[in-house]
């Protein structure tokens, strides 16, 4: 189904900023060239900009790419990582904090 990120092996978040202006196969070369890793996987990669108020998501299903997008339409911003760590493999609760404007890394939280 379009847009059904559910069945994915794995959520990667790239740290840092990425151009926002970057389509399907911009995306596909940051992966492939800067990061070594293979935009065929069974993966999610997030992407976030400079003003941290919009990303893109890029998953492959069984018969080729699909780009997400969301631009917050409030004040608000994503709590995104911007160490130069290039890339960073997050679990579903993570990715869930994320999505609400939380920061990733909650050192209170119950594991």
């Amino acid at each position: 189904m379009l847009g059904d990120i559910s069945g994915v092996d794995a959520i990667y978040i790239i740290c840092g900023f990425t151009d926002m202006r970057k389509s399907i196969d911009g995306l596909c070369s940051i992966i492939e060239g800067q990061l070594k890793m293979d935009p065929s996987q069974n993966a999610l990669f997030l992407f976030c900009g400079r003003r941290r108020d919009r990303i893109k998501a890029l998953y492959r299903e069984s018969d080729g790419f699909v780009l997400l997008y969301k631009r917050l339409t409030s004040e608000g911003s994503y709590k995104w990582p911007r160490n130069k760590s290039e890339v960073r493999n997050l679990t579903w609760r993570e990715f869930d904090w994320l999505m609400s404007g939380l920061e990733i890394d909650q050192p209170k939280a119950i594991k």
